[in-house]
This record gives structure tokens, sequence and C-alpha cells, in this order.
């Protein structure tokens, strides 16, 4: 999966997701935004990130403190999906080399 990377000024992130350049300045405190290494007063993230936040705080009014907690939950929830992905490849890798029709190969 590709991972679209956006630069993007506190105020046009303001401006754009519905959020107060205070709310931004926040995330980026709490750790749910990183600040861009080349521009002062700018973000680097996912638009879908982006939009993901200001939807979560907007419109289900979820407080800040919550949504580092369902993020975190999100990404736990898609880790746990890759492993398991890898782990039905195992099983089926297996299967076949226990049939006799496939030899065994590393899945990493």
């Amino acid at each position: 999966m590709d991972t679209h990377i956006i630069t993007i000024t506190f105020h046009d992130c303001a401006t754009r997701y519905g959020l107060s350049e205070a709310d931004v300045r926040e995330f980026v405190e709490l750790g749910l935004l990183h600040r861009a290494a080349s521009l002062p007063d700018a973000l680097e993230a996912e638009p879908d990130h982006l939009a993901r936040l200001a939807r979560l705080h907007h419109e289900l009014g979820l407080s800040k403190d919550s949504l580092e907690v369902v993020l975190a939950m999100r990404q736990r929830l898609q880790q746990v999906q890759q492993e398991l992905q890898l782990q039905r490849a195992r099983v089926r890798q297996l299967e076949r080399f226990l049939r006799g029709s496939a030899p065994m190969h590393d899945i990493d």
C-alpha cells in the first residue's frame, strides 16, 4: 500500500480540514501530527490521516485525548490484520507442502 505524504501549513490544514490552528498545534504537541522538517509552521502527513483526525474530532465529538487512544487502536488493528494475513499465508503454504504439492518457502 502506497503512502502519500503531503506538506501543508498549519493555516492551510486548519482551513481545508475545518480545524482551528490552535487545534492543529495541539495535535502536533500530542504527537498526532508531525511538523515538516523543511518548513516552519507546516505539517507532513497523509491526507487521509488529516481527514480522519478532523472527522473524529468534529463529527464524532471526541476529545483530543480520546483521539490519541482511537488512533493508537486503529494502528494496532492494522498491525494485527497484517499479521493475520501473514499467518494465513503460512498456513496455506504448510497445507500445500503437507499434501506434497509445493516446496516450503520463507514468507516474511
